[in-house]
């Protein structure tokens, strides 16, 4: 039976690209203070930098990267109508601080990482600090 095409797009957008780096701290020193990207969250591992014409966010990481991360509806959802389209499964979904992540493979090779963020946003301190997740569908 051939695969029935999906009546909306499965990717809503993307939220960031990550970078692996080596030490956190040069890192932000490296692509806020000698680049100009506000920092708008950071934690033990990773931090987050604005783009200025986008919503995404340039994001450096201690333990993983370099990938692109996708933003899906509901992860486990996409990760099934992913897999049913012919792609192929790399790590099933798992949870993450601010809802739910997968890594998948197209037919072509591409590792693609799908979230959501069933679980919130970050919430900061006014030094960016991430100090909590704000629920989704809650007014910040």
């Amino acid at each position: 039976m051939a695969y029935e095409a999906a009546k909306r797009p499965l990717f809503r957008k993307l939220d960031n690209y990550l970078l692996h780096v080596s030490d956190l701290d040069e890192a932000i020193s490296f692509y806020r203070d000698r680049l100009g990207h506000a920092l708008i969250w950071r934690d033990a591992e990773a931090a987050g930098f604005a783009l200025p014409e986008a919503d995404a966010e340039l994001v450096v990481h201690l333990r993983i990267g370099p990938e692109t991360d996708i933003l899906v509806n509901d992860v486990d959802a996409a990760f099934r109508e992913f897999l049913a389209a012919g792609g192929t499964a790399v790590e099933p979904p798992f949870d993450i601080a601010i809802g739910r992540c997968a890594r998948v493979c197209d037919p072509f090779g591409n590792v693609l990482v799908i979230l959501d963020q069933s679980k919130g946003t970050f919430t900061t301190d006014a030094e960016q600090n991430v100090i909590g997740v704000e629920p989704a569908g809650n007014p910040t």
